[in-house]
Parts: C-alpha cells; structure tokens; sequence
C-alpha cells in the first residue's frame, strides 16, 4: 500500500512512539499533583512547552497551551479575539473562504452573535493577497485569520506580509498553521503571528494533542472550564505522554526540514508532471507556492469518489479533499473558492506524499493515475458528451 493521505493524518514517528510509551510506563503521575510523582510529569510537561517555544521562536514558554488539536486551538484562538474586539467595540473579524471548516464554523457561530465576517477572496491560484486583506480591514476589525497552508490544494499563502499589515492597522492575527508546522519554516516573531494553531498527528506526532501559540499580552478566553491547567486557560489533565511524544515528533522533523522538504519537492513535481498529461485535467492551486508533499488536481468527466475507491483497489491511498467533510457529497468549498465549477471540483484528487515514497511509488501512482481516469471516463456519459460536442470542455 502507498500511503498518500499524509494531509489527513501521519504515522506516528518511531521516536515519538517511544517517547509516549516510556513516559506513559515511567511518568504516568498527574503533572497537577504536588508531590515527587506528580512534579517529574510536570518537568516532562514544562520541558515540552519550552522545547515547542523555542521551535517556532515564541519568546517565553508560557505563550504556548497544550490542546487536544488544531480544532480546539482555532477556535480558543478566535473567540478570544472576538471577545476582546467585543469589549473595545470592535466586531469585524477578516478571514478567507478556503479556511478550515475549523475557522469558518466558528466565524459561523460568531456572525450569529453579531459579528460581522469578510471573507476575501482565493484567487485561481490558491494565494490569498495582501493587499486585498489590507483593503478589508476596518475600523471595528478585532482579528484576522488567515491559514498558513491550505489542507487541501497546499498552497502557502503570504503570512508575514499579512502580519505586517495586521501590526500596522493594530489588530490581532492568527493563523492556522496545522499543515504548515513541521513541514516549514516558522518563526512567529519574524512573521509577525500572535496567535498559532497546531496538530501532533499532522508531523508524525500521536493523534489527540496540539498546541496554541498566544503572544504575551493576548487574553484567552476559556472554552473548556474546570481545573486550573495550562495557568487556567485550558480545563483538563494535561496529555503528558501525547504532549511529549509531540515535542519528540516536532524536533524530529524541524531537524529533518530540509532535506524531507527538497525530496518531497522533487517528487511532487515528478508527479505533477506525469499527471499534466491526462488531457482536460488541472492542477489546482498555484504550481511552486505549494507544500512540498500536495499534488491536487481535478479531472474533467470524472466522479473523485470511484478514482479514490479504484486507486484504493490498486493500493493507493489518497483523497479528494479534507477528511473532516469525507463525507459530505458537495464539492470542496476550498475548489469553489478558487473558481473551479461543482462539474469538475468533484473529479477531484488530492495526494499528499510521505518521507517514504520511493521513485517506484512515484511511477506507480502516475501510472494508475492515468489509467483509472481512463477507465472510469470509458463509460461516463459526461465524458461522452463532452468528446461528442454536446458539451464544451472546461479544463
């Protein structure tokens, strides 16, 4: 089997497999508790936090917050803005529509209160522009929210020019920055970010655990309530296992970045490449400015659900958008967002390449690819139209 869903979810790393065995046979003691027990899961815990600081250039440990994912991170995140813009007055939140349904659900439930949201547009190439967002923030505007890199086309959108402006016009910007983490460079002073989402299981970490980068001065707002963990920000006994292992699968792939992110790029574009020769097909998203693991592309006269289950029949595991809306039969907001129509946004196909893929996976998947398409357009009746002229090709 060819695993190509990295996007989804990874494989946890041997070392932080390890990692979250030992500390969960060693240091299992509750890093609230006072005695000896208790403080050594508090090191393993306070080690961690400083270790991810210094990993993304938080300038003090306690800027970050242990969660159980980048879904909870986001959306801590942007309620605390919304409540502190609503203190001062301010409730227009800027954000982009190919976001996380992790950001838009919650940007949904605060226009609901009152808020009002604006969306700026994702232009055919996947990138969010500057100056667009500049031109959206107003007076009363409390946050922006704009993804690092999108979880289904890959692209990287301009974070620290965007900070730049959100310095300058004083508002608070966050970004999600679950696909990005691990797979690049980040430096969120350099970058201008307040706030931060992270995801383990997206870097080879455990599933279940994530983290919040909070600029000192920023007041979060609790969305979970109980006991005082995380300085009584974040209700709940600390994952300190996960936690670790988190931290042991961060250091692993930041001391890896460069060498995975140039063979990853290689072989994406290989792919790239071999898939641009399947006539009346589109990569989606800009070519370059993308993750060096994501190749997405639609096929014109295609339904995305039969490639996926064909190419699983030949042992590839890939997928047509974010797993979080697998199963939902609309096309993916985030190809709607770049300006594909339903037709084609649903023969759709996103690979997302792991450390491991060989040149002969790589041939492999151009392969099948090619010939599951042809396949499954010998008997589509959109596809025949199309060829016989009863209707005009898109791609």
């Amino acid at each position: 089997m060819i695993y190509a869903d990295n996007a989804a979810t990874t494989a946890i790393s041997e070392g932080a497999l390890k990692t979250f065995i030992k500390v969960n046979e060693e240091t299992w003691g509750n890093p609230s508790s006072l005695y000896t027990f208790g403080q050594k899961a508090k090191e393993i815990l306070e080690g961690t936090r400083e270790d991810i600081a210094k990993a993304i250039g938080a300038e003090f440990p306690r800027e970050i917050f242990f969660t159980s994912g980048g879904s909870e991170a986001d959306n801590q995140a942007i309620i605390s803005a919304a409540r502190l813009g609503e203190r001062k007055g301010k409730k227009h939140i800027v954000s982009s529509a190919f976001e996380h349904h992790a950001v838009l659900h919650t940007l949904e439930k605060l226009k609901k209160e009152g808020f009002e949201i604006t969306l700026v547009d994702v232009h055919e190439n996947g990138l969010v522009v500057p100056s667009e967002v500049e031109a959206a923030i107003k007076e009363d505007t409390c946050l922006v929210t704009i993804m690092y890199a999108n979880n289904e086309i890959g692209t990287i959108q301009p974070i620290k020019e965007i900070g730049e402006i959100c310095h300058k016009k004083g508002v608070l910007f966050h970004t999600d920055a679950v696909q990005a983490i691990g797979h690049l460079p980040i430096n969120v002073a350099d970058e201008n970010i307040d706030m931060l989402s992270a995801s383990a299981h997206k870097f080879h970490g455990p599933k279940g655990v994530g983290f919040l980068y909070v600029k000192k001065g920023i007041a979060l707002t609790n969305i979970i309530e109980g006991g005082a963990q995380e300085r009584g920000k974040r209700a709940g006994t600390e994952n300190v296992a996960g936690i670790a292992a988190m931290g042991t699968a961060l250091k692993e792939a930041l001391d890896n970045l460069d060498d995975n992110a140039k063979k990853l790029s290689e072989k994406r574009d290989r792919i790239i490449k071999g898939l641009k020769e399947i006539e009346h097909s589109a990569i989606n998203g800009d070519e370059t400015k993308r993750l060096p693991s994501n190749v997405n592309f639609c096929f014109e006269g295609i339904e995305g659900e039969s490639l996926l289950l064909l190419l699983d029949d030949r042992g590839i595991a890939a997928s047509s958008g974010s797993a979080c809306t697998s199963g939902s039969l609309d096309p993916s907001h985030v190809l709607l967002a770049i300006g594909r129509v339903h037709d084609v946004a649903h023969g759709s196909l996103r690979l997302s390449i792991g450390e491991d893929i060989t040149d002969e996976d790589v041939e492999y998947i151009i392969k099948n690819v090619k010939e599951v398409v042809e396949y499954l357009r010998s008997f589509s009746p959109v596809w025949r139209n199309l060829v016989a002229g009863k209707a005009e090709f898109i791609l």
